[in-house]
């Protein structure tokens, strides 16, 4: 028997992709705009490396020029159990910037977050150490020449300065993070090798990062550069601290990029620009998530003037700029939405939840014309 397939579903749904992927040919393009400039990435989730959506597919190949793996290079995807690495989703990301002629910054080698439950278990500093020097040998030399760069080490920091006590500092000590660029220099000498945190624009905790940099030259080790995470809020942004982030960076000798740009429009249950994914609120009541039906004009505008502010001092500094990659390709994605409260809904990015440009992106758009 022969089932009858109704095929008008099928139309709509492919009318709807074409209309989109017509309106997007109609957009100008980020990484055109800027190609004299700085790079200009994104991040990608896995469904994104896998292509599933056209739609966002055809945005991304047009936008931008670097990309980010949101999760699938972190240790308890890539390096799940003791001897078992699971490389198919990395080989598909570096397949999918050849195919595209995309640059890849590998994201990240060593964190404190993320592991592979098997280091939740661990109680030896040898085990530990074997496992940090076979993680960084075995991944950053299988694409070494295959990818831009690598964040070698993520988060390293307090807000102090001060080295954070995660099981890398417990058990190997104060020289893990020197010791993890000498690795992986000599396992990717073709690869730049990054230093990448958030919150490093801010006074204590920049010059604990330009101690930390000073340390990694000073032992011989290659460093190229250091990635500012870039979680700020939308209405209030530290521009003076940033452009002292720059100049300060600049002077060691080194590239910067920013790293994962998002400008929360939301109330942070905290004071200050948290954004250590360990922490959770549990609270979410109406005035925590005030705009679960959509932006009012008032905070798309301090959206839109918080991206053209910072883009304004991105030009101004860009012999001193390698790259500036947004967290997320549009809205939907951004992991804003779920920290630190779940189910929330957040706008911090220049492209909508149906991939539209939002007015912030015709701002940064405008101030190259």
């Amino acid at each position: 028997m022969r089932t009858k397939i109704n095929i008008a579903p099928l139309l709509i749904i492919s009318g709807i992709i074409a209309i989109s992927w017509y309106s997007i040919k109609k957009v100008p393009s980020l990484k055109e705009a800027y190609k004299k400039d700085f790079l200009i990435g994104t991040a990608l989730n896995a469904a994104q490396i896998e292509e599933e959506n056209p739609i966002a597919n055809e945005l991304i190949k047009q936008q931008f020029n670097a990309i980010t793996p949101e999760n699938i290079m972190k240790a308890e995807i890539i390096h799940p159990k003791w001897d078992t690495y699971n490389f198919e989703l990395a080989d598909k990301l570096v397949n999918y910037g050849k195919k595209y002629n995309i640059q890849i910054n590998a994201h990240t080698l060593i964190w404190h977050s993320q592991l592979p439950y098997f280091m939740h278990t661990i109680k030896d500093a040898d085990s530990v150490k074997q496992y940090f020097v076979n993680h960084i040998n075995t991944i950053a030399s299988r694409y070494d020449g295959k990818i831009l760069s690598w964040d070698v080490v993520n988060e390293a920091l307090n807000e102090d300065g001060t080295l954070r006590n995660s099981i890398f500092l417990q058990k190997l000590g104060t020289d893990y993070i020197v010791e993890a660029f000498r690795l992986a220099q000599k396992a990717a000498p073709h690869t730049e090798l990054y230093y990448n945190d958030y919150n490093i624009e801010e006074p204590r905790k920049r010059k604990g990062a330009i101690e930390l940099i000073k340390k990694i030259q000073a032992a011989g080790v290659r460093i190229d550069g250091v990635g500012i995470q870039g979680h700020w809020k939308a209405y209030n942004i530290p521009l003076k601290d940033i452009e002292e982030s720059i100049e300060q960076f600049s002077a060691l000798g080194i590239k910067i990029m920013f790293t994962e740009l998002d400008l929360s429009v939301l109330p942070n249950p905290w004071d200050g620009n948290v954004a250590d994914v360990n922490k959770h609120e549990e609270n979410n009541n109406a005035a925590m998530n005030p705009y679960s039906t959509g932006l009012p004009d008032s905070m798309q505008n301090k959206l839109t003037k918080g991206y053209e502010d910072l883009f304004k001092l991105f030009l101004k500094h860009k012999t001193q700029i390698n790259r500036v990659t947004f967290w997320g390709v549009n809205d939907g994605q951004s992991w804003l939405n779920d920290w630190p409260i779940k189910g929330r809904t957040n706008y911090p990015l220049v492209f909508d939840r149906q991939f539209n440009p939002k007015p912030a992106f015709y701002n940064i758009i405008n101030l190259k014309k």
